[in-house]
Protein backbone atom coordinates (compact mmCIF):
# COMPACT_ATOMS: atom_id res chain seq x y z
CA UNK A 1 0.00 0.00 0.00
CA UNK A 2 1.83 3.61 -0.63
CA UNK A 3 1.08 5.56 2.55
CA UNK A 4 1.21 9.20 1.85
CA UNK A 5 3.01 10.69 4.95
CA UNK A 6 4.85 14.46 5.07
CA UNK A 7 8.32 14.49 3.59
CA UNK A 8 10.00 15.50 6.88
CA UNK A 9 8.79 12.90 9.26
CA UNK A 10 11.49 10.85 10.47
CA UNK A 11 10.19 7.48 10.07
CA UNK A 12 10.08 8.42 6.65
CA UNK A 13 14.19 7.42 6.09
CA UNK A 14 13.83 4.01 7.90
CA UNK A 15 10.63 2.93 6.22
CA UNK A 16 12.27 4.09 2.71
CA UNK A 17 15.40 2.24 3.75
CA UNK A 18 13.22 -1.05 3.69
CA UNK A 19 11.66 -0.34 0.64
CA UNK A 20 8.13 0.65 1.95
CA UNK A 21 5.95 2.36 -0.64
CA UNK A 22 5.66 5.88 0.39
CA UNK A 23 3.80 8.43 -1.85
CA UNK A 24 4.41 12.01 -1.94
CA UNK A 25 1.20 14.32 -1.89
CA UNK A 26 1.72 15.20 -5.76
CA UNK A 27 1.68 11.60 -6.63
CA UNK A 28 -0.89 10.87 -4.36
CA UNK A 29 -2.91 13.39 -5.75
CA UNK A 30 -2.23 12.41 -9.81
CA UNK A 31 -4.14 9.08 -8.50
CA UNK A 32 -7.79 9.26 -9.99
CA UNK A 33 -8.70 6.86 -6.73
CA UNK A 34 -10.36 7.78 -3.42
CA UNK A 35 -7.52 7.08 -0.40
CA UNK A 36 -8.39 5.47 2.87
CA UNK A 37 -8.05 8.25 5.51
CA UNK A 38 -6.57 6.75 9.09
CA UNK A 39 -5.97 8.48 11.80
CA UNK A 40 -3.98 7.18 14.52
CA UNK A 41 -4.29 8.21 18.31
CA UNK A 42 -0.30 7.99 19.31
CA UNK A 43 -0.68 7.69 22.84
CA UNK A 44 3.06 5.80 23.31
CA UNK A 45 5.67 7.81 25.01
CA UNK A 46 8.50 7.26 22.31
CA UNK A 47 6.38 8.30 19.40
CA UNK A 48 8.43 8.31 16.86
CA UNK A 49 9.31 4.38 17.25
CA UNK A 50 5.61 4.11 17.15
CA UNK A 51 5.28 5.91 14.51
CA UNK A 52 7.50 3.48 12.07
CA UNK A 53 6.00 0.43 13.46
CA UNK A 54 2.28 1.31 12.47
CA UNK A 55 3.10 3.27 9.15
CA UNK A 56 5.20 -0.28 8.49
CA UNK A 57 2.42 -2.57 8.68
CA UNK A 58 -0.24 -0.10 7.12
CA UNK A 59 2.28 -0.26 3.65
CA UNK A 60 1.26 -4.26 2.90
CA UNK A 61 -1.49 -3.52 0.57
CA UNK A 62 -2.38 -2.04 -3.06
CA UNK A 63 -4.81 0.55 -1.63
CA UNK A 64 -3.44 4.01 -0.82
CA UNK A 65 -3.91 5.59 2.88
CA UNK A 66 -3.40 8.97 4.13
CA UNK A 67 -1.97 9.02 7.72
CA UNK A 68 -3.17 11.60 9.84
CA UNK A 69 -1.09 11.83 13.42
CA UNK A 70 -3.52 12.93 16.40
CA UNK A 71 -2.57 13.96 20.11
CA UNK A 72 -3.93 14.47 23.20
CA UNK A 73 -4.17 18.18 24.29
CA UNK A 74 -4.83 17.52 27.69
CA UNK A 75 -2.05 15.87 28.31
CA UNK A 76 1.82 16.63 26.57
CA UNK A 77 4.11 14.13 26.02
CA UNK A 78 7.61 14.63 27.74
CA UNK A 79 9.47 12.39 25.46
CA UNK A 80 8.91 13.72 22.29
CA UNK A 81 9.70 17.39 21.03
CA UNK A 82 7.25 19.76 21.15
CA UNK A 83 8.88 20.98 17.73
CA UNK A 84 8.06 17.51 16.34
CA UNK A 85 4.44 17.18 17.63
CA UNK A 86 3.33 21.09 16.12
CA UNK A 87 4.73 19.50 12.56
CA UNK A 88 3.69 16.39 12.68
CA UNK A 89 0.33 15.78 14.92
CA UNK A 90 -3.04 17.20 14.90
CA UNK A 91 -5.80 17.88 18.18
CA UNK A 92 -9.17 16.42 18.31
CA UNK A 93 -10.12 20.61 18.19
CA UNK A 94 -8.59 19.97 14.59
CA UNK A 95 -10.36 16.52 13.50
CA UNK A 96 -13.86 16.37 15.16
CA UNK A 97 -15.96 18.14 11.76
CA UNK A 98 -14.01 15.01 9.59
CA UNK A 99 -14.74 11.61 9.28
CA UNK A 100 -12.22 8.68 9.07
CA UNK A 101 -12.00 5.61 7.15
CA UNK A 102 -10.25 3.83 10.20
CA UNK A 103 -8.60 4.84 13.14
CA UNK A 104 -6.19 3.49 15.63
CA UNK A 105 -5.90 4.07 19.77
CA UNK A 106 -2.40 2.61 20.33
CA UNK A 107 -1.67 1.42 24.31
CA UNK A 108 -0.43 4.00 26.95
CA UNK A 109 2.52 2.66 30.13
CA UNK A 110 -0.63 4.02 32.19
CA UNK A 111 -1.89 0.85 33.55
CA UNK A 112 -0.79 1.44 37.05
CA UNK A 113 -3.74 3.99 37.21
CA UNK A 114 -7.55 3.55 37.05
CA UNK A 115 -9.43 4.95 34.26
CA UNK A 116 -10.55 7.96 35.36
CA UNK A 117 -7.58 8.60 37.05
CA UNK A 118 -5.84 8.97 34.18
CA UNK A 119 -5.28 12.81 32.80
CA UNK A 120 -6.17 12.62 29.42
CA UNK A 121 -9.22 10.08 30.02
CA UNK A 122 -12.40 12.39 29.45
CA UNK A 123 -10.73 13.48 26.60
CA UNK A 124 -10.33 10.06 25.49
CA UNK A 125 -14.09 9.63 25.95
CA UNK A 126 -14.57 12.46 23.68
CA UNK A 127 -12.73 10.68 20.99
CA UNK A 128 -14.01 7.23 21.26
CA UNK A 129 -17.45 8.40 21.33
CA UNK A 130 -16.77 10.45 18.49
CA UNK A 131 -15.85 7.77 16.91
CA UNK A 132 -18.99 5.82 17.10
CA UNK A 133 -20.41 7.78 13.88
CA UNK A 134 -17.11 9.12 12.40
CA UNK A 135 -14.81 6.29 11.56
CA UNK A 136 -15.68 3.15 10.03
CA UNK A 137 -13.94 0.61 11.90
CA UNK A 138 -11.49 1.30 14.98
CA UNK A 139 -8.53 -0.85 16.57
CA UNK A 140 -7.30 -0.58 19.64
CA UNK A 141 -3.95 -1.92 21.02
CA UNK A 142 -3.25 -2.63 24.98
CA UNK A 143 -3.94 -0.30 27.15
CA UNK A 144 -6.08 1.46 24.16
CA UNK A 145 -7.99 -2.05 24.12
CA UNK A 146 -8.29 -1.87 27.93
CA UNK A 147 -10.07 1.31 27.35
CA UNK A 148 -12.69 0.40 25.19
CA UNK A 149 -13.28 -2.53 26.90
CA UNK A 150 -14.11 -0.69 29.92
CA UNK A 151 -15.82 2.60 28.30
CA UNK A 152 -17.56 0.63 25.42
CA UNK A 153 -18.94 -2.68 27.43
CA UNK A 154 -17.90 -1.64 31.07
CA UNK A 155 -15.62 -4.52 31.46
CA UNK A 156 -12.72 -3.41 33.45
CA UNK A 157 -9.09 -4.22 33.70
CA UNK A 158 -7.56 -6.05 36.77
CA UNK A 159 -3.91 -6.20 37.95
CA UNK A 160 -1.49 -9.18 37.62
CA UNK A 161 0.90 -10.83 40.10
CA UNK A 162 3.95 -10.09 38.13
CA UNK A 163 4.25 -8.38 34.68
CA UNK A 164 3.33 -10.33 31.19
CA UNK A 165 6.32 -9.97 29.43
CA UNK A 166 6.99 -12.67 26.41
CA UNK A 167 5.86 -13.88 22.85
CA UNK A 168 3.22 -16.29 24.13
CA UNK A 169 1.27 -18.74 21.30
CA UNK A 170 -2.40 -18.13 20.50
CA UNK A 171 -5.25 -20.08 19.81
CA UNK A 172 -7.79 -19.11 17.20
CA UNK A 173 -11.39 -19.49 18.23
CA UNK A 174 -13.44 -17.96 15.16
CA UNK A 175 -11.23 -18.78 12.44
CA UNK A 176 -14.09 -17.54 10.18
CA UNK A 177 -13.59 -14.22 10.93
CA UNK A 178 -12.58 -11.86 8.34
CA UNK A 179 -9.94 -10.28 10.85
CA UNK A 180 -8.29 -14.12 10.90
CA UNK A 181 -8.55 -14.64 7.26
CA UNK A 182 -5.02 -16.15 6.63
CA UNK A 183 -4.25 -16.84 10.16
CA UNK A 184 -2.66 -20.60 11.11
CA UNK A 185 -4.67 -22.28 13.91
CA UNK A 186 -2.09 -21.21 16.54
CA UNK A 187 0.52 -18.30 16.11
CA UNK A 188 2.68 -16.09 17.99
CA UNK A 189 2.59 -12.37 19.48
CA UNK A 190 4.29 -10.48 21.92
CA UNK A 191 2.66 -9.15 25.39
CA UNK A 192 3.80 -6.73 27.47
CA UNK A 193 1.59 -5.82 30.34
CA UNK A 194 1.02 -5.62 34.19
CA UNK A 195 -2.89 -5.66 33.86
CA UNK A 196 -5.08 -8.12 32.08
CA UNK A 197 -8.81 -8.21 31.04
CA UNK A 198 -11.31 -11.02 32.62
CA UNK A 199 -11.88 -13.64 29.67
CA UNK A 200 -15.43 -14.96 31.31
CA UNK A 201 -16.82 -11.47 30.73
CA UNK A 202 -15.76 -10.98 27.07
CA UNK A 203 -16.86 -14.80 26.65
CA UNK A 204 -19.93 -13.85 27.83
CA UNK A 205 -21.14 -10.68 26.75
CA UNK A 206 -23.09 -10.41 24.23
CA UNK A 207 -22.02 -7.17 22.29
CA UNK A 208 -18.08 -8.93 22.16
CA UNK A 209 -16.60 -12.13 20.53
CA UNK A 210 -13.08 -13.82 21.36
CA UNK A 211 -11.02 -14.27 18.26
CA UNK A 212 -8.13 -15.48 20.03
CA UNK A 213 -6.45 -15.97 22.91
CA UNK A 214 -3.17 -17.65 25.26
CA UNK A 215 -3.59 -20.30 28.27
CA UNK A 216 -0.72 -18.34 29.13
CA UNK A 217 -1.44 -14.92 28.52
CA UNK A 218 -4.89 -15.05 28.36
CA UNK A 219 -7.44 -12.65 25.50
CA UNK A 220 -5.45 -11.16 22.83
CA UNK A 221 -8.21 -10.45 19.88
CA UNK A 222 -11.63 -9.29 20.65
CA UNK A 223 -13.79 -7.38 18.53
CA UNK A 224 -17.36 -6.03 18.68
CA UNK A 225 -20.14 -8.31 17.19
CA UNK A 226 -20.90 -5.43 14.55
CA UNK A 227 -17.21 -5.24 13.49
CA UNK A 228 -16.57 -1.69 14.11
CA UNK A 229 -14.47 -2.05 16.83
CA UNK A 230 -11.36 -4.21 17.37
CA UNK A 231 -9.21 -5.22 20.20
CA UNK A 232 -5.59 -6.37 20.60
CA UNK A 233 -4.21 -6.43 24.30
CA UNK A 234 -0.41 -7.79 22.91
CA UNK A 235 1.79 -5.91 20.72
CA UNK A 236 1.99 -7.47 16.96
CA UNK A 237 3.63 -4.25 15.59
CA UNK A 238 6.32 -4.65 17.70
CA UNK A 239 9.66 -4.54 16.57
CA UNK A 240 12.17 -7.70 16.93
CA UNK A 241 14.23 -5.80 19.72
CA UNK A 242 11.03 -4.06 20.96
CA UNK A 243 10.99 -6.44 24.19
CA UNK A 244 14.52 -6.48 24.51
CA UNK A 245 14.28 -2.46 25.03
CA UNK A 246 11.83 -2.72 27.74
CA UNK A 247 13.33 -5.36 29.61
CA UNK A 248 16.88 -3.73 29.42
CA UNK A 249 14.76 -0.31 30.89
CA UNK A 250 12.91 -1.82 33.50
CA UNK A 251 16.59 -3.28 34.77
CA UNK A 252 18.31 -0.17 34.45
CA UNK A 253 15.28 1.46 36.84
CA UNK A 254 15.80 -1.31 39.48
CA UNK A 255 12.71 -2.95 38.54
CA UNK A 256 12.21 -6.76 39.50
CA UNK A 257 10.82 -8.20 36.07
CA UNK A 258 11.60 -11.62 34.74
CA UNK A 259 13.09 -12.47 31.28
CA UNK A 260 10.58 -11.86 28.45
CA UNK A 261 9.21 -15.51 28.15
CA UNK A 262 9.65 -17.74 24.71
CA UNK A 263 11.64 -14.82 23.38
CA UNK A 264 15.27 -15.24 23.60
CA UNK A 265 17.01 -18.17 22.36
CA UNK A 266 16.81 -20.76 25.65
CA UNK A 267 15.64 -17.72 27.35
CA UNK A 268 18.88 -16.50 27.55
CA UNK A 269 19.09 -12.51 26.96
CA UNK A 270 22.73 -12.45 26.12
CA UNK A 271 21.49 -14.18 22.56
CA UNK A 272 19.43 -12.22 20.18
CA UNK A 273 15.46 -12.79 19.86
CA UNK A 274 13.83 -14.22 17.04
CA UNK A 275 11.05 -12.92 15.36
CA UNK A 276 8.16 -15.26 15.11
CA UNK A 277 5.11 -12.97 14.48
CA UNK A 278 5.99 -10.41 11.79
CA UNK A 279 4.20 -12.63 9.03
CA UNK A 280 1.14 -12.08 11.36
CA UNK A 281 1.19 -8.57 11.88
CA UNK A 282 1.50 -7.62 8.15
CA UNK A 283 -1.23 -10.18 7.94
CA UNK A 284 -3.76 -8.72 10.53
CA UNK A 285 -3.46 -5.07 9.18
CA UNK A 286 -3.83 -6.14 6.08
CA UNK A 287 -7.06 -8.07 7.18
CA UNK A 288 -8.29 -4.95 9.05
CA UNK A 289 -7.87 -2.53 6.21
CA UNK A 290 -9.48 -4.84 3.73
CA UNK A 291 -12.35 -5.98 5.34
CA UNK A 292 -13.29 -3.67 8.06
CA UNK A 293 -12.69 -0.51 6.67
CA UNK A 294 -11.92 -0.78 2.85
CA UNK A 295 -15.25 -3.27 2.30
CA UNK A 296 -17.05 -1.19 4.78
CA UNK A 297 -16.64 2.74 4.59
CA UNK A 298 -18.60 4.57 1.93
CA UNK A 299 -17.49 6.25 -1.03
CA UNK A 300 -18.33 9.53 0.28
CA UNK A 301 -19.00 10.67 3.80
CA UNK A 302 -22.03 12.32 3.45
Amino acid sequence: MPINIPKLLPARTILESENIFIMDVERANSQDIRPLNIIILNLMPEKEKTEVQLLRLLGNTPLQVNVTFLRTSSYISKNTSSTHLELFYQQFSDIKSKRFDGLIITGAPIEHLHFNEVEYWQELIEIMEWSKDNVTSTLHICWGAQAALYYHFDINKYELSKKSSGVYSHNVHEWTEPILRGFDDTFYAPVSRYTDVPVEKISNHPNLKLLASSEEAGPLLITSTNGKMLMITGHLEYETNTLAQEYERDLAKGIDVHVPLNYYPNNDPQLKPNNRWRSHAHLLFSNWLNYYVYQQTPFEWD
